[in-house]
């Protein structure tokens, strides 16, 4: 049984370390212990890759109880603090969220702004403030120093729902660290011009989705971190590329056609 606390505590001081933390996002056992082995200080379980993992679909598709029932075997099986994907809720009440997630190990997680259960419903921004407020006033009456990445796809949904997509992931991120967000995650961001507005609206750290191979659009680790980004997470682009590769060296061992 992990110390929550202990964990949370040394989730918190990472991002508040003003170093840039590289957190893997897995789907198992295997991948968490693959992850942990190799050093990393911490860990980010990612909803897309679990539901493939379990013959699920991610936008809330999944049970939430067998989801965390997969948190908590990664969060048994790791020595390092855990944050889980909750995407926007999962349609639970703040307080209730937070609870289940401690029970399950969890000592962070991403909550967006897309209600995937409700026709993908975008939250407007004060929702979306209030709900990660709600977020953080359970975890401070429970005594833990959750961290709380808030997500905003703003800039991945793009034109066609917002006239200007990265002034709309500004105003969010800004209202999200002020409902009390220890991070912030502002999808679908792909340029350097883009990161560096987003990284100095913010004094928390901003998340960036980076491929394990190709980095980001932006650039490698090193160009990430001259840019101020503090915080990388793989989303499914691990796991996606495990496929890839497999499938091509697969393509090798199968019997040859006639």
């Amino acid at each position: 049984m992990p110390d929550v606390r202990a964990r949370a505590t040394t989730l918190a001081e990472l991002h508040q370390s003003g170093e840039l933390a590289v957190l893997p996002t897995v789907w198992d056992t295997w991948s968490a212990r693959v992850a942990a082995d190799a050093g990393f200080k911490g860990l980010t379980v990612g909803s897309h890759p679990v539901a493939d993992a379990i013959g699920s679909a991610d936008g809330e598709k999944m049970d939430f109880s067998e989801y965390l029932r997969v948190v908590k075997r990664i969060t048994d099986a790791v020595p390092v603090p855990v944050s889980a994907d909750v995407e926007s809720g999962y349609g639970l009440d703040p307080a209730e969220l937070i609870a289940r997630l401690l029970e399950a190990g969890a000592v962070g997680a991403n909550i967006e702004d897309v209600v995937h259960r409700e026709g993908k419903r975008v939250r407007d921004r004060q929702e979306h403030a209030d709900y990660i407020a709600g977020a953080r006033r359970a975890a401070d009456d429970a005594g833990i120093p959750f961290v709380i990445n808030g997500r905003t796809d703003a800039v991945k949904l793009g034109t066609d729902v917002f006239p200007d997509p990265v002034a709309e992931a500004e105003a969010r991120i800004t209202l999200m660290e002020d409902a009390g967000a220890r991070s912030v995650y502002p999808v679908g961001v792909t340029s350097a011009d883009q990161l560096t507005r987003l990284v100095q609206a913010v004094t928390i750290p901003v998340n960036a989705t980076a491929h394990p191979v190709k980095g980001h659009g932006a650039g490698d680790l090193a160009t990430l971190k001259k840019l101020g980004v503090r915080r990388v997470s793989f989303g499914p682009l691990w796991q996606m590329w495990l496929a890839e590769v497999s499938t091509d060296r697969f393509a090798d061992w199968l019997p040859a056609n006639g």
